[in-house]
């Protein structure tokens, strides 16, 4: 692969001379002449583009068949300027007009907008909407800009806890492809097996990308499989980097300042503090650009558990707390005796996150019409969670060491690694782009505050417990042309791709996930036999006092033991043609193919038709059909491991096997094999130029078949020797029930989306207000049994799943934002509805649903200097919560707010001030 980089960059400098190009330069300002930072310059017919800098001005290096420039600005009209003579072209654009934003998703032609592509996309900026907002990563930014896009962080959770899943339009975490410059992102390595929305999926840690270093973010809410490839059938978001110089600085400093922090945390909770800092230089005068964003952020936990008003002990004789023998303890009674909340209080709310990470962004123009560029970056991650107490009179508690029980912690160790390097070229008005992009993730589990139970008053409290890792490397080879002479324009694209993943779990230390209460009895010389725990001692000290036999493996999270470990590898080769057809200036059709063969499950042909119609100057039908696929991750095929699960409240715990395990045959659990889609989706689009007023309307139908899915939880037992035999394999994993990934269910996703969004002058200053709102619904279809599971439905995808599936996350949600800026001073207004969720649960008796809610969030802002400005406002400004749990859900009282369907978080106000310096 090296050579065959360094020949195609050696080829295209030798013939990228031959190739006439030329620099040209200019600015960008608005109607009163003041410069407009961050505008795009695009060349017409190309992907070629760049953006203003912070005095408004650029220097772009364009082909000499060039023949139009196009400007555009959020909030303004766009201009498209001939390419002449000169070599300077200065640009005003008009305010208060509807922008025609260019995307470069949703179709290879260039120079689509978001109301003239065939399919809808949405577009972030990314700048704006994170100096206004209260929201500091990605995904919080999102799930509150996005009415398609859903996010929150999970509490008591284990791994994702760490890593917030993300969907488009109700579907999993792993049905969205994430681009980055539009090349392929990876996969974390984390797999979602507790009781969360996206359970069994593996999605893509948005988060590990500084909001400092985007530029803007374009989602396309459409199935792209036979564009793009695996993972797009719900859709794909496109992060574009910033590329602009100068240097922008950030502080941030906020708490959760609320009516239901419980007394015992203090007036507030889960403080943040960020800072960051984006700096671009100029690399040369044809237009090369480094842009380096740095970023350090400290998040501390929440906690909204009610106060534990029962009794603690149940009558368990524990000297070492000050009880007496049968005497009943409560909290209260406790800490009026002096021990502190925190020797015996949960956590419940956002774990505590420490991270860092550097991204880079690099534009250097080598030749005439050639550019090398490359990105990427490194983060780390260090989190801090909690999983449930164990009360001192369980038999997972050691008294000794934890007289009044102990709180276990997951203290994660995520590192993230990216770089990308590409050549871009043009020959003969054939765009040429080879790239190669490396990926990498790891998550280190280290297990503290805990025990091995079977140990006894011989445990450690803190495990190395394991971890794994996923890498990634995929190449690229794209070329295009557009053909403004055939018909009313023709883009035609082709390209293959081949990526090589890898995918390790490696084991914890021993005592992590060793159960050394496993006994074998020894016959004594006077006839009576003794049980002795294999190589450490009498099986005595394996009982509790009362005499129940105590669980092995690290409490909270079991170790990864060593024949969990994988190390596998897989390939994919890919080759796919674009076609998009202007067969007049009011009629457009496209089509797309794309072939895929992966080394481990076999080949796949998908394929898109698209279409647009003009109905008028101002209106236009759009529409598409497409099937699409996802390859069962590296991580479903091969992930194994046993933790402790909370199922409605009780804990066990919970072995999941690979497909080709023993316990997976026995079961007749299939292989897995790819997820076949059909997505249709239509819309209109449209303006009212007179009252600067754009609209667009998508309906949708997702068909998804053989979906992943992790199963529910099976038992042995000793009714056959089928049950008996799988029996001894849980038991040998530590674990008393199992779980398998199956392509187990069919489902159907159905909705529409709009967005409205307009501009206007009030007064002396600028008013932009938009309303987006996305209406869905998934549904099960049908449970995909084998004939060894026929009657087992319900377990194979038990009634959580179905949850999970399909109403864990708002179906209905709506956003409208209004934001002012007049003179220095700007304000910033959202309402956003997060509609109804089911409380997810095997139990009938724990049904519930919670209604929807509005969350309003305010800031405002004044800019000191030209280069300085302060912003201070709230997230959920009017201290909003999900409804309360029924009694049936609030485990003795102390879960106020459901942990596994996350409305919009149970955190409550946040407040921020935040300063942002320019240079």
């Amino acid at each position: 692969m090296t050579k065959l980089l360094s020949l195609l960059l050696l080829f295209l400098c030798l013939c990228a001379p031959l190739i006439g190009q030329r620099t040209i330069t200019g600015t960008v300002m608005d109607e009163e002449g003041a410069p407009l930072p961050g505008a795009y310059v695009t060349v017409k017919g190309s992907t070629l583009g760049t953006t203003t800098d912070v005095e408004g001005t650029y220097s772009i290096s364009v082909p000499e068949a060039a023949r139009t420039l196009v400007f555009s600005f959020l909030g303004f009209g766009t201009v498209e300027m001939p390419v002449g003579e000169s070599d300077r072209i200065d640009a005003i654009l008009s305010a208060g007009t509807v922008l025609d934003e260019i995307v470069l998703i949703g179709s290879r032609s260039s120079g689509r907008t978001k109301l003239t592509t065939p399919v809808p996309v949405d577009i972030v900026n990314v700048t704006e909407i994170a100096t206004a907002s209260a929201q500091t990563n990605v995904n919080q930014l999102l799930n509150y800009v996005a009415p398609s896009f859903s996010s929150n962080t999970q509490t008591i959770s284990d791994g994702t806890d760490h890593i917030d899943p993300a969907s488009l339009r109700g579907l999993g975490p792993d049905q969205v492809l994430v681009l980055i410059n539009g090349k392929r992102r990876h996969n974390t390595s984390l797999v979602n097996v507790n009781g969360t929305f996206g359970r069994g999926n593996v999605g893509t840690d948005l988060n590990a990308i500084p909001v400092a270093a985007i530029e803007r973010i374009e989602i396309l809410r459409d199935g792209a499989s036979a564009q793009y490839g695996s993972d797009a059938i719900a859709g794909v978001i496109n992060i574009i980097l910033k590329e602009k110089t100068g240097l922008s600085l950030n502080a941030e400093t906020g708490a959760y300042v609320s009516s239901e922090i419980p007394d015992y945390q203090g007036s507030t909770d889960g403080e943040f503090n960020q800072i960051s800092a984006n700096y671009g230089i100029q690399l040369n005068e044809s237009g090369g650009v480094l842009n380096v964003t740095g970023v350090f952020d400290d998040r501390d936990y929440t906690n909204r558990m009610k106060e534990f008003t029962g009794n603690i002990f149940s009558g368990y004789n524990n000297p070492a707390s000050g009880a007496a023998p049968g005497e009943d303890i409560t909290e209260s009674e406790l800490v009026r005796r002096g021990l502190e909340r925190s020797d015996f209080n949960m956590r419940v709310g956002q774990s505590a996150l420490r991270n860092g990470g550097v991204m880079y962004n690099l534009l250097l123009p080598v030749a005439p019409a050639t550019e090398v560029y490359a990105f990427g970056g490194l983060n780390y991650r260090r989190g801090n969670a909690t999983g449930f107490y164990r009360l001192p009179n369980q038999n997972r508690t050691v008294t000794d060491i934890y007289p009044n029980g102990f709180l276990p912690a997951i203290n994660s160790n995520i590192n993230d690694a990216s770089m990308a390097v590409g050549l871009r070229s043009v020959y003969n008005k054939w765009e040429v782009d080879f790239s190669n992009v490396y990926g990498r993730n790891s998550f280190g589990y280290l297990i503290t505050n805990t025990l091995n139970a079977s140990l006894g008053t011989a445990s450690p409290t803190s495990f190395d417990a394991g971890g794994f890792s996923f890498a990634q490397n995929t190449a690229n080879l794209d070329i295009r042309r557009y053909f403004d002479d055939a018909l009313s324009g023709l883009n035609i694209a082709f390209g293959a791709e081949y990526r090589l993943e890898n995918y390790q779990i490696t084991a914890g230390e021993q005592a992590s996930y060793y159960d050394y209460g496993a006994a074998t009895a020894y016959p004594t010389t006077g006839g009576d036999t003794v049980l002795i725990r294999d190589g450490v001692g009498p099986i005595s000290t394996v009982f509790d006092p009362l005499g129940r036999s105590r669980p092995g493996g690290a409490q909270v999270f079991p170790g990864f033991r060593p024949d969990n470990e994988v190390d596998a590898f897989r390939n994919s080769v890919g080759a796919y043609a674009d076609v998009e057809a202007d067969l007049s200036d009011n009629f457009l059709l496209g089509a797309a193919v794309r072939f895929e063969n992966y080394s481990d499950f076999g080949s796949t042909v998908n394929g898109k038709l698209t279409t647009r119609l003009k109905l008028s100057e101002n209106w236009t039908f759009r529409g598409g059909a497409s099937t699409g696929f996802r390859a069962p991750s590296l991580h479903q095929l091969n992930f194994n491991s046993t933790s402790t699960l909370f199922v409605d409240g009780v804990p066990f715990e919970v072995g999941v096997f690979s497909n080709d395990s023993r316990p997976a045959q026995l079961l007749g659990i299939p292989q897995l094999k790819q997820e076949r889609s059909v997505n249709y989706s239509a819309g209109f689009t449209g303006r009212i130029p007179d009252a600067n007023l754009s609209v667009t309307i998508d309906g949708y139908l997702i068909d998804i078949n053989d979906r992943v899915v992790l199963t529910g939880q099976f038992q042995g037992g000793t009714e056959t020797e089928q049950l008996r035999e799988i029996s001894r394999l849980l038991q040998q994993a530590n674990a008393n029930r199992a779980a398998f990934f199956a392509n187990a269910i069919d489902s159907r996703t159905r909705g529409i989306d709009v967005v409205v969004t307009h501009n206007a002058n009030l007064g002396t200053g600028r008013l932009t207000s938009s309303l987006a709102a996305t209406f869905a619904q998934t549904t099960l279809q049908e449970v995909n049994t084998s004939s060894v599971l026929e009657g087992f439905e319900d377990t194979y995808f038990d009634r959580t799943s179905q949850v999970f599936l399909e109403s864990a996350v708002p179906r209905t949600k709506a956003n409208l934002t209004f934001d002012y800026n007049v003179g220095d001073f700007g304000i910033f207004l959202r309402n956003v509805f997060f509609g109804p969720v089911n409380e997810a649960t095997n139990s009938l008796d724990n049904d519930q649903t919670f209604s929807g809610k509005v969350i309003t969030d305010l800031s405002a802002s004044y800019q000191f200097s030209e280069r300085l400005r302060l912003v201070i406002g709230s997230n959920n400004l009017l201290d909003v919560y999900p409804d309360l749990n029924i009694p049936a859900n609030q485990s003795e009282g102390r879960f106020l707010y459901s942990r596994r369907s996350q409305q919009f978080g149970s955190n409550g106000r946040y407040l921020f001030a935040r300063l942002r310096f320019t240079l």
